[in-house]
């Protein structure tokens, strides 16, 4: 049994662990007892499908063997409570979310991890137990197109759903990853994920996607992990799963922490009107007394407050959380090399996340208001920051450990991480700060604590941290990486921690591209005024070539691509900056240019053209994604285009998959209101064109 399942398995006996170990930190035992977080639970197979059969021990050149995995997830209502560090309590809250036998009943509000391997087969039936939604088949087939798009990219149909497995590479089509179907109140649907036998092992993650209600849903909490296991060696003719090297010497994996971080946006109102502190006439915090019940119901409040706007999050004061819980405490053994995988499953907050020891005699943060936390921080968490090392960027393998001391994570986003605590005592989990055009929230961000880790036994790490990595990967190669292929994998380890033998996919390389590519750029309009009633109103678009940016249109397949092809993407923002996410084929940064034409995506470099060191991009080029920031410093008035623009150059393979998808920008109520385009993905008719099909 792997070591992830011990972990997960015996959690009572983690708990009781806990209490003692706490009992020895600087961590306030009375905060600490109640949230000591755990990884999500698997999410339960059906009675009756067949296990898995391990291959490792088979016969070289048997045929690979895989399973079926049949899967339950119900929506509905459910009433639970989300700790507010800011008043000391729990806040009671009712959210829609997954429902069932695996849902943990502490945290509710994170769905159950799905774990598979390649080559799997897994269904997920969907049972919609919400209440009925008028919103959701209402069509107004006499309205003008204009009318029809204004509905389509209005927030609507709360209580319809689907489901996206967010960055697997499967099928778009039929009832594998389609989120171009609804699925309404008091119907149930059978997704069928066919996961082929050469899929990359890694993180990735499952949510909801039904346009009009993406935001919303996702902020309640509609979200879980999805990873896929592997158990390839590396050979002379084929790369190898991570997984097999990230061993112990008795042979169990490294210790695994599977983090879905999550902002539950949650409000409570009087008469229909958000409830709120202010400071100087300005929001500073959402209040919830203690009678209200609160909810993520809408996007705007009965006063036209807007609930999802670009700095809805911070006015909140609420705390991004982890695996469902608020400020929880990690318990850890010094010296241990533990592999941390990251998920960004959240809306409107981008997480720059770093660790710092905190000093002994830190005082607990209970009754402390995200305002409070930088100084929090500045006073307590005073270590030099811990240096980690990114193994996997959205849950592909990089081409070698990246070492760092801050990983941004934007919507979206994954990282896998391989971290080292020193030595006993408390480290501060902390989203740092960050400048505006770095954040999903257009606005500079001071430092916030989103946890602890207590650390203690274990065998403290004298020396330097980074070397006693590196050793411990070189002894796990040694065990664990075959004889033909154990001196390149220990070469590369010891010259720069290179992991070439474990990257899935191939570089794309200029020859193999077809022209003339994709251009893509992100827009929202503010200066459109609706001809019909006279009034502003905001346009989220995207444009491709010619520059004519557009709100989304489910009639419209706004890029034909052919199956079997590569091209080069060109990526742009003229407002804002904004996430970028395309659903099916993954793709490979290839350079990301400065406002003056620099390349910040190399390892080391420095991207300070805002006159602010923004770390985010540096060491990304070659790197594989399926989520990516696209960077803009215009922000009127402050600057106009074409000046303040950041240029995103990727390329990427469309393979074995045809049909229809979507891209869209991953701050979800920017897609729920038009900023989406549809792609289809089609053979070649013979002659170098696109089929169109037959008739």
């Amino acid at each position: 049994m792997n070591s992830h399942h011990d972990y997960r398995d015996s959690r009572g006996l983690l708990y009781c662990a806990a209490i003692l170990i706490l009992g020895t930190l600087s961590i306030s035992s009375a905060w600490a007892q109640q949230r000591i977080v755990t990884d999500p639970p698997l999410l339960d197979v059906k009675k009756g499908t067949a296990p898995r059969t391990t291959l490792m021990a088979l016969p070289l050149g048997a045929p690979r063997m895989a399973s079926e995995k049949q899967l339950d997830l119900n929506i509905e209502f459910t009433d639970s409570k989300i700790y507010n560090p800011a008043s000391g309590h729990y806040d009671s809250v009712r959210l829609r979310s997954y429902t069932g036998a695996s849902v943990d009943p502490k945290a509710p509000h994170v769905a159950p991890t799905i774990e598979v391997y390649p080559g799997d087969t897994v269904r997920v039936s969907l049972h919609n137990k919400l209440p009925p939604d008028p919103s959701c088949t209402t069509h107004k087939p006499e309205a003008s197109d204009d009318d029809v798009i204004d509905a389509v990219n209005t927030p609507h149909c709360f209580n319809g759903t689907n489901l996206h497995a967010h960055g697997l590479w499967v099928s778009p089509s039929g009832n594998s990853d389609n989120v171009l179907l609804s699925i309404n109140p008091g119907v149930s649907f059978q997704y069928e994920y066919n996961i082929p036998p050469d899929h990359p092992a890694g993180t990735f993650w499952y949510h909801t996607h039904r346009h009009g209600s993406t935001a919303l849903q996702v902020a309640s909490g509609m979200v879980g992990a999805l990873v896929v296991r592997g158990d390839r060696l590396p050979t002379t003719d084929g790369h190898g799963d991570i997984d097999t090297l990230l061993k112990n010497a008795d042979g169990s994996a490294f210790t695994e922490r599977l983090l879905v971080l999550q902002q539950i946006q949650y409000a409570c109102r009087d008469k229909g009107v958000l409830k709120s502190r202010k400071v100087d006439g300005k929001i500073v915090e959402w209040i919830c007394d203690p009678n209200d019940v609160g909810g993520v119901d809408s996007y705007v409040d009965a006063a036209n407050n807007s609930l999802f706007g670009s700095s809805s999050w911070g006015q909140s004061g609420r705390y991004t959380s982890i695996n469902g819980q608020v400020l929880p405490t990690f318990i850890a053994k010094a010296g241990d090399v533990e592999r941390w995988r990251v998920i960004h499953a959240g809306v409107h907050d981008t997480i720059a996340l770093q660790f710092r020891k905190l000093k002994a005699g830190a005082p607990s943060v209970d009754r402390l208001t995200v305002e409070q936390t930088a100084s929090y921080i500045d006073k307590n968490c005073t270590g030099e920051p811990l240096p980690f090392h990114l193994i996997a960027s959205d849950g592909l393998t990089m081409a070698n450990a990246q070492r760092t001391t801050l990983a941004t994570l934007q919507p979206g986003y994954r990282n896998d991480a391989l971290l080292v605590f020193p030595e006993q005592g408390a480290y501060c989990v902390i989203n740092n700060s960050i400048s505006a055009e770095a954040s999903v929230t257009q606005a500079s961000v001071s430092r916030r604590l989103m946890g602890l880790v207590g650390v203690q036994g274990g065998t403290p790490v004298s020396g330097n941290v980074d070397e006693f990595l590196r050793t411990q990967l070189i002894a796990a190669a040694k065990r664990t990486m075959p004889a033909p292929m154990q001196d390149k994998i220990v070469t590369d380890l010891s010259n720069g921690l290179k992991l070439s033998s474990f990257t899935p996919h191939p570089d794309i390389e200029e020859d193999e591209l077809k022209a003339p590519g994709q251009v893509l750029t992100f827009f929202i309009d503010t200066n459109y005024v609706d001809p019909t009633t006279g009034k502003k109103k905001t346009k989220f678009e995207v444009s491709g070539t010619p520059y004519d940016p557009q709100r989304y249109d489910p009639k419209r397949i706004d890029r034909k691509l052919m199956l079997g092809t590569a091209e080069e993407w060109t990526l742009t923002s003229r407002l804002a900056g904004h996430p970028f996410h395309i659903h099916v084929n993954p793709f490979q940064v290839v350079k990301i240019l400065d406002p003056n034409g620099k390349d910040v995506s190399a390892p080391g470099a420095i991207d300070d053209a805002s006159g602010t060191i923004d770390p985010e991009y540096a060491g990304l080029k070659g790197v594989w994604k399926d989520t990516l920031w696209v960077k803009s410093l215009i922000s009127p008035p402050k600057i106009v285009y074409p000046n303040g623009i950041y240029t995103v150059v990727i390329r990427t393979r469309y393979e074995r998959y045809i049909g229809d998808f979507v891209l869209h920008c991953h701050i979800l109520d920017h897609e729920d209101q038009g900023m989406m385009q549809n792609v289809s993905v089609m053979l070649n008719d013979g002659t170098g064109n696109l089929s169109q099909g037959h008739h």
